[in-house]
């Protein structure tokens, strides 16, 4: 009999838990009969714990902690201010950090899974968003970890999504958009499903944005009205506020006006127009998101065979509006919007299991990654949107004698320069001092089926390896920053690249100069006074480049200078040759 792996969708206002069940996914519902829990959790002073609906009815009268799948793997200043110095958040139970209050929303999801199975649950495959980072998935599998969980594999939400509306098109061949927008995060990716194969093209999306800001939104919105500011507003009152924000959401989405109230505080009437209104930069954001997806992939609006919407905010109508403008077609809707990412997590639990088979996914990193080299050069080793799990390598030397270690900066983004991409982590690798350009070192990038770096470093000669996983260090970055840096990596694209040939050509220079006026001052006699004219003047045209910082005058010039100095190359060859043979060695 097979082993039994769950697959959780660890969403930010509500979460769930399935398995395959005769070759079908499905949500296994909790004690209130609900296949939802809510994704919040109560701590009292006495050290108890309530999760999930129990913890919702203390909302409004005690502190719960909601939303902290956006505090996963974020640091303190990425935090909005909910996490303290320290990185945790205050409750009456103590101080918890996002991992332990996770912990506990999946410990509610494995019970449940327990107590409809009669099994005791142990492993599971859940889902993040496309565009958590590698800390952020670290994050999400220490706190599986800590729910008594073995997290056989992280999946992204829209991929899962995929998996469940795939499931019974196995057989088909087609393009899909999966267009998946929850309560914290938006993800939209571009897949291809051909023959049980589910393989990304793209994916694009923002980890701070969803139904949360829409319901900040709107309450922002009726605080001004009220004559009120909504960021001064603390602790309870800021709670009511949401809350009524999130009621006139839903409200708003099912019926053309509706009213905002706050007992002993007033009203504010709110019609559908004024909620799109509200909605307009957020749908803008959405819209960009999505094509950047599609040129990412190298398709348009006629190469997609479908666009399949998830995720509860998908409900609303000006969403749905805004996905059939952009993508020239009707969405798909077939899909549950609280639970196609649920299943699809199930239906990876089962290929896991063996209960599912003929199903194969392929998923993809959503940013390059690399290092740094001489002259301060990002080197892409991973390229955004490879299919992982993947890893690739490549070979360094040492940039001065009697060097003693290599420092390896590892590299997050879509820029030429070093200085311009986040760094991840950075290290040291030793080895034997040795001549310039003699050492030898070998590093290797992976990236595992979960979307986790590891980057491994070899000194040739010893064979000695230095390993850091980047998951537990790498940079916490905001949706917008990544946006922001596939945004600057067009805009610059011109000018990052003339950099590039800058250095590069530089770098030649650098060594080209110094090999030039020693090979002039051994064998400078031995030249016909044009050819010495010529190759003084070319060296000149090298350093009066590299004063102007201009990068097509550099390139050329280094190139004019190496072409004026080939037969003085050849002489020293020469002489070197009859040295060799005039002193033979025993």
């Amino acid at each position: 009999m097979s082993e039994v792996i769950v697959g959780i969708d660890l969403g930010t206002t509500q979460s769930a838990v399935a398995v395959v069940d005769s070759g079908f996914p499905i949500l296994l519902a909790n004690d209130v009969g609900r296949t939802l829990t809510p994704s919040a959790v109560w701590y009292g002073g006495n050290g108890e714990v309530e999760v999930g609906d129990e913890a919702l009815r203390r909302s409004g009268v005690d502190e719960v902690v909601t939303s902290v799948k956006s505090l996963m793997g974020r640091r303190v200043d990425e935090a909005g201010g909910r996490l303290t110095g320290r990185g945790v958040l205050r409750t009456a139970g103590g101080d918890v950090t996002p991992e332990e209050v996770s912990a506990e929303i999946l410990k509610s999801l494995k019970t449940v899974a327990e107590r409809r199975l009669e099994k005791v649950v142990e492993k599971a495959v859940i889902t993040v968003p496309a565009h958590f980072h590698d800390a952020q998935r670290a994050a999400t599998k220490r706190a599986g970890e800590l729910a008594g969980l073995e997290v056989l594999r992280i999946v992204s939400e829209p991929t899962a999504a995929a998996l469940s509306y795939g499931l019974d098109r196995l057989d088909e061949c087609a393009k899909v958009a999966v267009f998946d927008l929850g309560g914290g995060t938006f993800d939209v990716s571009i897949l291809e499903m051909r023959e049980g194969v589910f393989e990304v093209a793209a994916t694009a999306g923002d980890t701070s944005l969803g139904g949360d800001d829409f319901d900040r939104a709107i309450a922002e919105y009726a605080a001004g009205e009220l004559g009120l500011e909504f960021w001064k507003l603390e602790g309870m009152e800021k709670v009511r506020f949401l809350n009524e924000g999130r009621r006139l959401k839903q409200a708003l989405s099912e019926q053309a006006d509706g009213m905002f109230r706050i007992p002993f505080l007033g009203e504010v009437p709110l019609k559908v127009e004024d909620f799109e209104k509200i909605m307009e930069p957020f749908l803008d954001r959405m819209e960009a998101s999505c094509r950047r997806a599609m040129l990412d992939a190298g398709v348009d609006t006629a190469d997609l065979n479908t666009v399949v919407m998830v995720g509860g905010s998908s409900r609303i109508p000006v969403v749905k509006e805004r996905v059939q403008r952009v993508f020239q077609s009707v969405p798909d809707l077939s899909q549950h919007p609280d639970e196609a990412v649920a299943r699809g997590a199930a239906i990876q639990a089962g290929v896991l299991a063996g209960t599912v088979r003929e199903v194969l996914l392929l998923d993809v990193t959503p940013l390059s990654l690399g290092l740094e080299t001489m002259g301060g050069l990002m080197n892409v080793l991973i390229s955004r949107n490879t299919t992982i799990p993947c890893k690739a390598g490549e070979m360094f030397t040492n940039a001065a004698d009697g060097q003693e270690s290599m420092r390896v900066r590892v590299l997050q983004g879509e820029r030429e320069l070093a200085r311009d991409n986040w760094e991840l982590g950075a290290f040291e690798v030793p080895f034997k001092p040795a001549a310039r350009g003699q050492a030898r070192v070998g590093v290797e990038f992976r990236i595992d089926a979960d979307g986790i770096l590891s980057v491994l470093a070899r000194d040739v000669t010893t064979g000695e390896d230095v390993v850091i996983e980047v998951g537990s260090a790498a940079v916490d970055v905001t949706e917008a920053k990544v946006e922001q840096m596939v945004s600057e990596s067009v805009e610059h694209a011109f000018e990052d690249m003339s950099a590039r040939v800058f250095e590069e050509a530089r770098l030649k220079a650098d060594e080209l100069l110094p090999a030039v006026e020693t090979a002039l001052a051994q064998l400078g006699d031995v030249l016909e006074e044009e050819e010495v004219r010529r190759i003084k003047e070319s060296r000149e045209a090298v350093l009066e480049a590299i004063k102007k910082r201009d990068a097509t005058l550099l390139k050329s010039a280094v190139e004019d200078l190496d072409d004026a100095t080939e037969g003085l190359a050849a002489l020293l060859m020469e002489k070197a040759t009859q040295a060799l043979f005039s002193n033979p060695q025993d």
